[in-house]
Parts: structure tokens; C-alpha cells; sequence
């Protein structure tokens, strides 16, 4: 009989269910244009934790900076399990998405609040789809063992010839099965994309089951893009949001981190999350 997972849920969520994860694990993925303003890995985190999200997404290499700081009011962990190879502009011959060793055993030992992992589809590429469906599979029976809370993260991914690299397909027929898929092999969370019309992303909520549903933040956006969306999306009933270019490449990642937090906790509008970010343009001025 597996732990609970109730407990580290309870730590990731607010008491009103709703969560902001900051993801800058993006160096796991060997790719040049992703290290853009975490270089300094250590300076990243630390900018981050003064910020205070509820938690931080980083790979095993990187999480001791998170964890070996001191006192106990910091973001909870995140870990990245998977490395996968299909982030550039030109998919290489072959594609691979593979988990650590004793991911789940390395998750307990950094004291994770959970496990993330990808479910990925590309067009014509069912041997990597089949492993993301295997990779899950062997987090879910360790994670029940441990109590670990298993984030899976449902992507669908344009050709690459359409647009290159790496790019979202917001096609809700695509999206609602996978994000279904998902909750069938064991997900505790989802971590999926906005779809293209996201006045239609009750849909992905339904569909989810209960499972609370975290909408991933994709590449750089203009502020007023991302506030707009991150309130629809909140409207439409997503529990929450994993945003990671749009924190940490934003030129006060702090700011932007209680922009969106008042969005995601407060259900502040639109405008008054706009007006928390212009705040800080007149200081300056």
C-alpha cells in the first residue's frame, strides 16, 4: 500500500488549490537558446526564491541550489526526471526521452514536492510517444510507493518542418486525448499547454477529471500576452500555471512573479496585474 501523496499536494497547493510553479530546468535539454538568463545557476535560483513562487522545476544536477539554502519558507521542489533531445530547430535522427536512474528514490532524498515528466507527441513519431507511456509507467508504481506526487506533462508538438523546433500545437482535438491520456496512466497533476483559443480550456479542465490542471507558460511573451492569458486561463478553471522564459527572462523576474501570483491566488484582473508590473517601470524612472 503506497504513502499518501496528500502530503507534498498540500505543499505544493494553497489552501484554495491553486499553484505557481517556476521551471528552469531548461539546461537538462542540451540546448543552446534555453540557457538565456540561467547561466548562473545559482544566481537564477536565488533571484526565483526572493520572488517566492510556490515552487521551483529543476533537473537532479541543479537542485541543491534550491535546497541546500537555509530556513524553511522557500518554494517547494520540482524534479525534472526526463531528458529528451527534440528542443532544436532540426529533429535529429534519433529521438529519445529517457528518465533518471531511481528517479522517484533521488525525488524523496532532495525532499521533491513531485516528480515531472513528459508525455510527449510528435507527428510520426510513435517510438517516443511509446517511451514517455513507459517512462510513466514506471514513475506511477514508484512514485505510489513513496507518496511522491507524479506531474505529467502532455505535449503536442507542431512538425518541425512547419514552424521548427520545439513548437506548440494548440489543436484541442490533440491536446484533450493526450491530457486525457495522462490522467488514465496515473498523473497527480497536469502540466499541459494552452490550446489556441484558450476560452476553450474548460474543455481541457473536463476532461482532466479532477486532476488539477497547471498550463505551461511556452517561449517569450509580451507582458500584456501573458497576464491577459494566465487570467483567462485561471477563468476557465485551471488550477494554476508553470511559467519559465517568462519569469526568468523577464527583466524583473521578481515583479513578474507577484504579477502572476496575484493573478493565479487572487484572481486579480487583468489590469491590476498589469499596473503591479508598471509599478516597478516608474520606480526606475
Amino acid at each position: 500500500m503506497g504513502v499518501s501523496s496528500s502530503a507534498r499536494l498540500n505543499r505544493m497547493f494553497s489552501e484554495q488549490g491553486k499553484c505557481f510553479d517556476v521551471a528552469i530546468d531548461h539546461g537538462f535539454f542540451n540546448e543552446y537558446s534555453f540557457l538565456a538568463s540561467i547561466e548562473n545557476m545559482k544566481k537564477a535560483v536565488d533571484t526565483v526564491v526572493h520572488a517566492n513562487p510556490d515552487c521551483i522545476q529543476l533537473s537532479i544536477g541543479q537542485a541543491k541550489h534550491l535546497q541546500e539554502l537555509p530556513g524553511k519558507n522557500k518554494p517547494g521542489l520540482v524534479l525534472r526526471t526526463d531528458a529528451a533531445n527534440i528542443y532544436g530547430n532540426k529533429l535529429p535522427d534519433y529521438l529519445f526521452s529517457e528518465i533518471i536512474d531511481d528517479a522517484v528514490e533521488h525525488a524523496v532524498r532532495l525532499d521533491a514536492v513531485a516528480v515531472c515528466v513528459n508525455l510527449l507527441l510528435l507527428p510520426g513519431q510513435p517510438q517516443l510517444h511509446y517511451q514517455c507511456v513507459r517512462n510513466i509507467m514506471k514513475l506511477k508504481s514508484d512514485a505510489e510507493r513513496y507518496g511522491m506526487v507524479l506531474m505529467v506533462e502532455p505535449l503536442v508538438m507542431l512538425p518541425n518542418e512547419t514552424k521548427g523546433g520545439y513548437m506548440v500545437d494548440g489543436d484541442l482535438t490533440k491536446i484533450l486525448p493526450l491530457v486525457r491520456q495522462a490522467v488514465e496512466l496515473g498523473a497527480d497533476v497536469i502540466k499541459a499547454d494552452p490550446c489556441d483559443d484558450v476560452t476553450e480550456y474548460h474543455r481541457v479542465i473536463e476532461v482532466a477529471s479532477g486532476i488539477p490542471v497547471l498550463v505551461r507558460g511556452g517561449g517569450r511573451a509580451s507582458d500584456e500576452e501573458i497576464v491577459h492569458r494566465t487570467v483567462e486561463l485561471m477563468k476557465q478553471g485551471a488550477s494554476g500555471i508553470v511559467y519559465g522564459r517568462n519569469v526568468i527572462q523577464h527583466p524583473n523576474p521578481a515583479r513578474m512573479t507577484k504579477a502572476l501570483m496575484s493573478i493565479v491566488h487572487e484572481g486579480a484582473a487583468a489590469d491590476d496585474a498589469i499596473s503591479v508590473l508598471q509599478e516597478e517601470v516608474s520606480i526606475h524612472e
